[in-house]
């Protein structure tokens, strides 16, 4: 096996065991702590740090994975969740390719849009679904104080799956190449006078 494929097969290992830890915290304890009235959900925070980290095709496999593992650990009809993961992982991973975000506040503003997303889109499709939901000021306050504590907790959810997907990431390109531009492709070793002192010195 080639060195680039045993990278992803550990990368794909990594996410794995990362999506199956989350599901299960967040059934069997993070769902029974109730915050100002509702629980916490760190599934989309996971779903929103793997795209975040590793890309918009990783993002949005395990968006589809978590969401599966979700339907079947809470017996409801499969695929509502992957549905909405699967956006959720892609777009994270997409922002991660196009813009590069590198501001540490990033997947705190993320974390709360995947709440607000997962939120809203299920009851619409509970709604589209024909399941008796009835959308209230109740419900809706509801939805908003999950954003509100998922975007409180998404800081610490992103540095754990950061801190362990890390050894896996492949190194952004893009950063190899800011890095070889802001140095002129020299040495970031080699002292500043080292270089002047060479380009002052008249040739022989």
């Amino acid at each position: 096996m080639s060195e680039g494929a045993l990278a992803h097969w550990h990368l794909a290992a990594r996410i794995a065991v990362l999506a199956f830890v989350a599901v299960v915290i967040q059934t069997a304890a993070i769902s029974q702590i109730s915050i100002f009235g509702v629980s916490a959900d760190i599934t989309p925070l996971v779903v929103m740090s793997i795209g975040l980290l590793c890309g918009s095709l990783p993002g949005a496999i395990a968006g589809f994975a978590i969401g599966l593992l979700v339907d079947l650990a809470l017996v409801q009809t499969l695929g509502v969740t992957s549905l909405l993961f699967i956006a959720i992982g892609y777009w994270s991973g997409r922002l991660r390719e196009l813009r590069d975000p590198a501001h540490g506040l990033v997947p705190l503003v993320l974390g709360g849009a995947a709440t607000a997303l997962q939120g809203v889109g299920m009851t619409l499709i509970q709604f589209l679904l024909g399941v008796e939901a009835p959308v209230s000021a109740l419900l809706v306050q509801q939805i908003f104080m999950t954003v509100l504590v998922n975007t409180l907790i998404a800081l610490p959810v992103y540095e754990i799956a950061r801190r362990f997907l890390h050894p896996a990431v492949p190194a952004d390109p893009r950063r190899r190449r800011r890095r070889t531009y802001t140095t002129g492709g020299l040495s970031p070793l080699q002292r500043p006078s080292e270089r002047l002192g060479d380009a002052g010195r008249p040739a022989r």
